[in-house]
């Protein structure tokens, strides 16, 4: 199978131009190709996993990915997806964004003796003078056909800036110019980029000629992605400290039973051999497919160790109710109101509610339980001495457990 076919069969490819012409570049290692990431935040997560996994596809097929940073876009946003504008970041939240994408990349992605680059599109955007932009790429876009475009229609009606309308033109842009500066002959993207990435296909054989070799391939990142990096308790992070190995190995091992094989095809290096005869799987058989996916994943981010500890940490916290493992949150004098802390203060110190009242909500619904009791007052109320006589487990749902630590 070539390495195409295995993108296709595992669901990975959406929208294709020239494929044909894409098939060559892959299947052949000649592709160099980009997929960009906006700083928007100081860690990535799981919503760009897709996208790294497939880097680290092409790579290891001889391809040659480029990372590249939207210090310039970031400062815009893209309103893709959204109904309403992004907050503008400060250069320097935008750099030490940048600083930590790098970091986490390193992970999926080898960067050494010149085999992956990592670009900053401030490089460029930046300097950019308004009135030589104007004339240099604004000949080639069409208004009537950028209002066309789904991204801009979904916020067409709470108004459009003309800050983001600038958006396509810029990501456009991109693609010309790591077509110039590195011969990138390839963009990859999510399907909610396709105008964007079209336009700049179109940008580069316009000044170019026809002849200009630039191609366009579409993932499933919005559709299936991008939501993979949301829960009810907000995002899922790469960053250890922002979410823990068990945090995430637990994220992936409570997936649906209907997505987690498309998870291991699409997310996992196990060979789709393996993963076809996983296809027959079903009942008690699909937890077993869920402790693959987390075990997998878990590793290829925080490595095999912390998978390991995560997953013997799981097994135990399931089958004895074992806490020496568990995560645990700390709670000190500071979080003490007359010496006590309550019930729904206890929810939100350790992450799994994200506000009281997202904690109220929980404890009413009968969803949260202390040492196997469950939890039906909202003002139930712990001083030190209770959380320090014995262990102090904390559960809300049904796999989401904390062991509680007074210091």
């Amino acid at each position: 199978m070539t390495c195409y076919e295995e993108l296709v069969a595992r669901g990975l490819i959406a929208q294709v131009t020239d494929e044909e012409e894409i098939k060559e570049l892959v299947d052949n290692g000649k592709a160099t190709f980009y997929i960009g990431f906006d700083p928007t935040a100081d860690s990535l997560h799981v919503g760009h996993f897709m996208a790294l996994c497939l880097m680290k596809r092409l790579q290891m097929a001889g391809n040659k990915p480029i990372a590249l940073i939207g210090g310039g876009t970031g400062m815009i946003g893209d309103p893709s997806g959204r109904t309403d504008m992004r907050q503008m970041m400060t250069v320097e939240t935008i750099e030490h964004n940048v600083e930590c994408f790098k970091k986490q990349m390193s992970r999926f992605i080898d960067f050494s003796d010149g085999k992956a680059l990592m670009v900053n599109n401030a490089d460029w955007l930046l300097d950019l003078n308004y009135v030589q932009m104007l004339r240099e790429v604004g000949p080639h876009f069409s208004v009537n056909n950028m209002l066309r475009a789904e991204c801009y229609k979904q916020r067409m009606e709470k108004g459009l800036s003309f800050l983001e309308f600038n958006y396509m033109i810029m990501q456009s842009y991109d693609f010309y110019r790591l077509f110039q500066d590195y011969g990138c002959n390839m963009q990859f993207g999510g399907d909610d980029q396709w105008s964007n990435m079209l336009g700049g296909t179109e940008l580069i054989r316009r000044k170019l000629g026809k002849d200009a070799y630039a191609m366009t391939i579409t993932l499933l990142l919005n559709s299936e992605g991008k939501k993979m990096g949301k829960t009810q308790s907000g995002a899922v992070w790469l960053d250890p400290n922002k979410t823990s190995p068990y945090e995430f190995y637990q994220y992936w091992r409570n997936v649906a039973d209907a997505d987690v094989l498309k998870c291991i095809r699409m997310l996992t290096f196990l060979p789709l051999e393996q993963i076809n005869e996983m296809d027959a799987w079903e009942g008690s058989q699909l937890n077993k497919a869920k402790e693959i996916l987390a075990y997998e994943l878990t590793s290829l981010v925080h490595g095999k160790e912390e998978a390991e500890k995560a997953q013997e940490a799981a097994r135990a916290i399931f089958s004895s109710g074992n806490a020496a493992n568990m995560p645990s949150t700390t709670i000190t004098e500071a979080d003490l109101t007359d010496g006590k802390i309550d019930i729904l203060g206890i929810l939100v110190a350790t992450g799994l509610c994200t506000s009281r009242g997202d904690a109220r909500r929980n404890v009413q619904q009968g969803g949260v339980s202390v040492n196997g009791e469950k939890i039906t007052d909202i003002d139930t109320s712990y001083a030190p001495e209770d959380i320090q006589k014995e262990d102090f487990i904390l559960k809300k749902g049904k796999k989401n457990f904390r062991k509680i630590i007074f210091e």
